[in-house]
């Protein structure tokens, strides 16, 4: 049976490994375009048959369709996962010779320390061979309450080894550790953390089944946004990034550790997540040191400004190797991104944008990856994966939370209450559509439209995120790159916030409701109707008979709250302004 043929969408194509290898071996300027995803749903022939670099050769471009037409199907997930077991091999216990003293490294240990801060322990150890992949180390780190914590070690360069601690509590602590390099096996210590600073409120964890608060319970709404690339950017544009959170109403950004090549995404990062270069290719063994310093600092300003960073580990739109590389290199790449980054107090896990326009990369290793995460962990950030066209199964036990791309064009935060039932999860849909005036039409929706998806989430129990893609001279779109914001929507979102922050309980609960309105809040008490793109000049409420209420119209894209005068109770009439995006509050009076 033929695989493929000249009709087959190209989108099927680069899903098969062999025929995602052809193809790159073939037309590498099709494989390493920017705009190779927006080409995905035509047919492999039209796309080859329009290639620039193939216009005079049809005969290759027959070539290549024989070749294709030739595939088998792909192996078995056991076959896969079979393979990429054998491509992690364990370091070996010979690393140091016997004449090495067993724990003779010397270990740092910082002068002050306390609880709900990050801690980190330096040892001067070997640096012959490759440190990154031959030298295994993991740190106990034994609490005052007698919880050990095992934290992963890691090679920062120049015969430097690191493990890292978000301390969960003050008290005296003692550490060990345990390594094939026995200049690093059998090292101990300890140390006294203080109390936790004033203010401090720990790690973000998922509350009441939907939604999210930090660890001292305080509710955590999150308002987020998006670009994707800001760290690859240099100095200047993510500062002024920075400044532009600063002033937002942004509490969550999501990021890339990898650069981007895609739409208005073709310059090169100031640095590269592995030692090597675009020309002369990359060696996916050893990571680059300051690149991760450079992301360690963006990620501590974020947190300064109190926003999480949602870190995405994996994505697609590459031209640099980064999504192809081996099984194994893929867990050792986590296995070092997670050791040095998991003591950040506002990291969010990120498996992968998109994840199924990764190819070469199945349930499995997803699943795997998952795991390597979790074990390295010891802080147990917030953990998801993001999806393209087909939803992951956001019922797996390691997912804390979904993570959407809307699935219809218009409709996407009303399936909000559906999603919530489907996997009694909290609900976060990263991206609705953004506001802009680019091609796509992911990106040209109104500032007055995204307002409304995020208040449509909002009612309904979900959290709807942010991003901003209008057209510039010098390709600097936010969500992208970031720099500056150029629409309507986040001062709007910024009113939105307020309004959430105000409800009681902290959270919005949807409400048994009318058909043609959601409502939210607690029933009786203080419930918040929206109406969106409708526009009545009045509506008929029904409330409990002896009970008084206040009555509040919310104009949400004027920003505007009327108090009604007086009180009201049982059933009465609410004048409205007969425009689009009111919301009406209802509050018992004490």
């Amino acid at each position: 049976m033929t695989t493929f043929t000249a009709e087959s969408p190209l989108y099927f194509v680069m899903r098969h490994a062999e025929g995602n290898r052809i193809l790159a071996e073939h037309v590498p300027t099709l494989t390493n375009s920017p705009l190779l995803h927006t080409l995905y749903f035509h047919e492999v022939g039209m796309i080859l048959g329009t290639e620039e670099a193939l216009q005079d050769s049809p005969a290759k471009v027959a070539e290549i369709l024989r070749l294709i037409g030739e595939l088998e199907p792909e192996d078995t997930a056991a076959e896969r996962s079979a393979a990429a077991a054998a491509d992690v091999p364990a370091p070996s216990a010979g690393y140091e010779p016997d004449t090495v003293a067993r724990a003779s490294a010397a270990l740092a240990l910082p002068a002050t320390a306390a609880a709900q801060e990050r801690f980190e322990v330096t040892f001067a150890g070997p640096s012959h061979g490759n440190p990154f992949t031959d030298v295994d180390l993991r740190v106990e780190f034994t609490a005052p309450s007698g919880k050990v914590l095992s934290v992963p070690g890691f090679y920062d360069g120049d015969g430097s080894y690191k493990a890292r601690l978000l301390l969960p509590e003050a008290g005296d602590w003692t550490l060990a550790t345990s390594s094939n390099a026995r200049s690093l096996d059998g090292v101990t210590g300890s140390f006294r953390a203080a109390e936790a600073p004033a203010g401090s409120r720990g790690v973000v964890r998922v509350a009441n089944t939907f939604h999210f608060a930090y660890d001292d319970g305080t509710p955590y709404l999150p308002i987020g946004t998006t670009a994707y690339a800001w760290t690859h950017q240099g100095d200047a544009l993510e500062k002024q990034t920075l400044d532009t959170l600063a002033a937002g109403p942004f509490n969550k950004m999501r990021m890339c550790v990898f650069p981007k090549s895609y739409l208005f995404n073709e310059n090169e990062p100031d640095f590269y997540p592995f030692e090597g270069s675009l020309s002369g290719g990359f060696d996916y063994e050893r990571p680059n040191p300051a690149f991760y310093r450079h992301l360690e600092q963006r990620i501590s300003q974020l947190d300064e400004l109190g926003i999480e960073a949602d870190l995405i580990l994996f994505h697609a739109y590459d031209r640099w190797g980064f999504s192809t590389m081996t099984p194994g290199q893929d867990d050792r790449y986590l296995k070092y991104v997670v050791a040095r980054l998991a003591s950040h107090r506002n990291i969010w896990w990120s498996l992968a944008n998109e994840y199924d326009l990764l190819f070469r990369k199945t349930t499995e290793d997803w699943e795997r990856f998952a795991g390597i995460v979790q074990a390295n962990d010891p802080s147990g950030h917030l953990l998801s994966i993001h999806n393209c066209q087909a939803f992951y199964d956001y019922s797996r036990p390691w997912v804390t939370h979904s993570s959407i791309q809307r699935q219809d064009v218009h409709k996407t935060a009303e399936f909000t209450g559906e999603w919530r039932d489907r996997w009694q999860k909290p609900v976060v849909i990263d991206e609705c559509a953004y506001e802009g005036n680019i091609d796509q039409g992911w990106g040209n929706i109104t500032g007055e439209e995204m307002t409304r998806r995020f208040w449509e989430g909002a009612i309904r129990g979900g959290y709807v995120g942010h991003g901003e893609t209008y057209m510039d001279a010098g390709d600097i779109l936010w969500w992208a790159k970031g720099g500056e914001f150029h629409g309507s929507s986040p001062e709007r979102i910024a009113f939105l916030r307020r309004i959430q922050e105000e409800t009681p309980g902290g959270f919005l609960e949807p409400l048994p409701s009318a058909w043609d309105v959601p409502t939210a809040g607690i029933r009786y008490e203080y419930e918040l109707s929206y109406f969106g793109f409708n526009q009545p000049t009045y509506r008929n409420f029904v409330m409990p008979a002896g009970r008084k209420y206040e009555v509040d119209v919310i104009d949400t894209w004027n920003m505007t709250v009327e108090t009604l005068p007086g009180t009201m109770e049982g059933r009465f009439r609410v004048e409205l302004p007969g425009r689009q995006f009111i919301a009406v509050r209802i509050r018992a009076v004490a």
